[in-house]
């Protein structure tokens, strides 16, 4: 079992950026896929990005790429999101997301993930 902690969401202007962090517990970090996930008010909770276990595959939606980038960092346990070029539409809960079982060919789906965190407010002003 895996706990995950996002931080790092907040306000900001169109065009700036953002770092959000996702800190997890538990030894067997690695063996985890790790996502992002984002939710805005009235709308389903969407893919935003993906990194697979051992050799740090990624994948993200067309919405952000070039934009967004994910990484991790295995011996700190912690995954972070890097957001450049923020839009008003960026707005939402951003979370971070474990599969234990790492189906990369279900990767984009939020019913593959067992083990989620609370959550993180980023607000995009224009």
């Amino acid at each position: 079992q895996v706990q995950l902690v996002e931080s790092g969401g907040g306000l900001v202007q169109a065009g700036g950026s953002l770092r959000l962090s996702c800190a997890a517990s538990g030894r067997t970090f690695n063996m985890y896929t790790i996502a992002w996930f984002r939710q805005a008010p009235g709308k389903e909770r969407e893919f935003v990005a993906v990194i697979s276990r051992g050799d740090g595959i990624t994948d993200s939606a067309d919405s952000v790429k070039g934009r967004f980038t994910i990484s991790r960092d295995n011996a700190k346990l912690t995954t972070y999101l890097q957001m450049n070029s923020l839009k008003p539409g960026d707005t939402a809960i951003y979370y971070c997301a474990a599969d234990p079982r790492s189906a990369w060919y279900a990767r984009r789906e939020a019913g593959r993930y067992d083990y989620w965190g609370q959550g993180t407010q980023v607000t995009v002003s224009s």
